[in-house]
């Protein structure tokens, strides 16, 4: 959804995306590689169907990518 804008489900091009929500601790579906969580915290930006309610989740940030594979890789 979030690269070809229409629901893998049901066809819907009516599709939103919900930022993390910056300013707040537990916003969102975050996740946390340290284990003080006001640091690492990577945000999982979701994408959600307007016509169906199927939801996607994605890390959008090149650099957060990486940091998730640098703490959870070679488990």
């Amino acid at each position: 959804m979030k690269n070809a804008h229409v629901c893998p489900k049901c066809g819907s091009r009516d599709i939103v995306r919900i930022p993390d929500h910056p300013s707040r601790y537990a916003s969102g579906s975050n996740i946390y590689t340290s284990k003080y969580t006001l640091m690492g915290k990577i945000p999982v930006i979701r994408y959600v169907c307007c016509g169906c309610g199927y939801v996607e989740n994605w890390v959008e940030s090149p650099m957060e990518l990486v940091q998730l594979h640098q703490t959870f890789g070679d488990r």
